[in-house]
């Protein structure tokens, strides 16, 4: 049995009640438990009768241990019983407790916000322009010879857009430092991939000339180096020009299953329409659901935003660990601390959770359900994302997985009605850039199910930048 009381700030306080009997359970649960704890003359460790402990430690021996017992599923029941729904832990505090009248608590929460709808249907769209074009489909193939480009070895002076091989050897004040030599280096005259300076002054040099470089270190250089001056001794080794293979139909059988140019380019038109088709639906959809929470009004609690921040920095984190870096690391090399980093992300962190607010109360209005059916299809999604058969994958699933991912069912839906009623317009186009994927699931979701963060590669420092 429970009362509510509406707070400020979308804040409520429920009074609840556990009857004695229930109560009464719960303290006999805890002195089975807990019964080892106290130390009786007379009685192995453990085996004292309970009515001697709460003579000898008073009768609320147990209380403590039987309030934790009870109060949870007590407060569940009361959120459920009223309709509540919480983002946050409950603050809690006895009012009264014992085994003739039971227990009477309070329990303050921030509650999830009500959401003001405003228009969501039949929203204008800047119509996207993802159509690709010849010029993107021969860059494409452009990589690929890139890719399969060969070096010739050059007698000649080194040029811009020339490959050297080298060995160079630093110091600083004389003193060689760690990272700072190499052998067999090799390095794309023009690519800024050295320290700014050092490859502008290998130019003019041939193979087996030998040149004491002079640069300076940026400022923002990782310690000991940062802003210092060095002295880099280089050697060519080696002076060599890129060749690209004809664009022709023998290059489109070196690298496809393809006898012609035509036929390549075919094919990676086809793949390139396909993905351009589903950011066009993106974008689109980004566009629909940030009108949508425009249009809409809530008052969004700190806690879900910090929530959200949190696990913004958790993928974050993710991402660095897979470079051997920290998220402490990261801030100092970008000269900020986690409290700025989390500044940084708080405008986003507010605007993904109020579209996810909003999307959730679309769906709410519209009577979107997850079926049995839906449940199945986004289960074999993601077993097929996880590499596992659907048997294997429903094993490692927990209750709490599968209502995330009956949210995220109800949540596609939700989207779909929002973005199937988009009104396209001409005009100026939206940004033709991949689009990040709408909203479509909890925006406190931070362990989706099959879910992980991309990788990220780490810079090599030494003596390059």
């Amino acid at each position: 049995m429970a009362t509510v009381e509406k707070l400020e700030n979308n804040r409520a306080k429920l009074t609840i009640t556990v009857s004695p009997e229930a109560f009464g359970t719960a303290v006999q649960t805890a002195y089975q438990k807990t019964a080892n704890r106290y130390n009786v003359p007379g009685f192995r460790k453990g085996k004292a009768p309970r009515k001697v402990i709460e003579t000898m430690y008073g009768e609320a021996a147990f209380y403590e241990e039987a309030f934790e017992l009870v109060w949870g599923d007590a407060y569940d029941a009361a959120l459920l019983e009223n309709n509540l729904t919480a983002v946050d832990k409950p603050s809690l505090d006895i009012t009264t407790i014992d085994l003739a009248t039971g227990v009477v608590f309070t329990a303050e929460v921030q509650l999830k916000p009500e959401v003001t709808l405003g228009a969501y249907k039949k929203l204008e769209v800047p119509e996207p322009d993802f159509a690709v074009t010849d010029e993107e489909v021969l860059a494409e193939i452009d990589k690929e010879r890139e890719k399969n480009a060969r070096y010739i070895e050059q007698d000649r002076a080194v040029i811009n857009g020339d490959r050297v091989m080298l060995d160079y050897s630093g110091s600083v004040d004389g003193v060689k430092f760690e990272g700072g030599t190499a052998e067999d280096q090799q390095l794309v005259i023009g690519s800024g991939t050295f320290i700014p300076g050092f490859e502008e002054q290998l130019i003019g040099m041939k193979v087996g000339d030998e040149k004491d470089i002079n640069v300076k270190f940026p400022e923002e250089y990782s310690a000991p180096l940062a802003g210092k001056d060095a002295v880099f001794a280089v050697k060519i080794k080696a002076v060599q020009v890129k060749e690209l293979p004809a664009l022709d139909d023998e290059f489109a059988k070196d690298i496809s299953d393809f006898d012609t140019l035509e036929a390549l380019k075919a094919d990676k038109k086809a793949k390139m329409d396909e993905k351009a088709a589903k950011n066009r639906q993106t974008a689109i959809e980004n566009i629909a659901l940030q009108k949508a929470s425009e249009n809409a009004i809530v008052d969004i609690p700190d806690v879900m935003v910090e929530r959200q921040i949190n696990y913004m920095l958790r993928d974050i984190a993710y991402q660095l660990s897979m470079s051997g870096l920290s998220l402490e690391d990261y801030c100092k090399y970008t000269g900020t601390d986690i409290n700025g980093l989390k500044e940084t992300y708080r405008v986003e962190a507010l605007a993904r959770v109020k579209t996810q607010l909003v999307i959730e109360a679309i769906g709410e209005k519209e009577g979107v359900t997850c079926t049995e059916d839906d449940l199945k299809a986004i289960i074999a999604e993601y077993a097929e994302g996880s590499g596992k058969s659907v048997e294997e994958f429903e094993k490692t699933l927990k209750d709490e997985d599968r209502e995330y991912l009956s949210d995220n069912v109800v949540a596609r839906k939700t989207v779909k009605i929002v973005t199937d009623s988009v009104v396209l317009v001409k005009g100026e186009p939206a940004e033709k850039k991949p689009a990040k994927k709408a909203a479509a699931k909890k925006a406190d979701d931070g362990e989706a199910a099959a879910e992980k963060p991309a990788k990220k590669t780490a810079k090599k420092a030494e003596p390059k930048e």
